[in-house]
């Protein structure tokens, strides 16, 4: 199953229990970095330059479900409406 890459106005949820927060995720990543090391010898990176990325599964911490989540839309993000009051 391909897992749906996250955008500025959505999240992940997981179909089977429904959580929204926690989870495991397992990427690749090509990265060009910047490290500035102090006279002692430590380093530090100081930029990082995503070259690319893949997510390769997405395990939910609550349930154990991997690859099991879908795109929902982030509260307040543009192009999302509140829910109509009930009353």
């Amino acid at each position: 199953m391909t897992v749906p890459a996250l955008t500025a106005e959505t999240r992940w949820r997981c179909t089977l229990c429904g959580n929204l927060t926690r989870f495991d995720v397992t990427r690749t990543a090509r990265v060009t970095e910047f490290l500035h090391f102090d006279l002692a010898g430590e380093s530090e990176v100081e930029e990082t330059e995503v070259l690319s990325e893949t997510i390769e599964s997405v395990r939910c911490r609550w349930c154990n479900a991997v690859d099991q989540v879908e795109l929902v839309a982030r509260p307040g993000a543009e192009g999302t409406e509140a829910p109509a009051e009930q009353g």
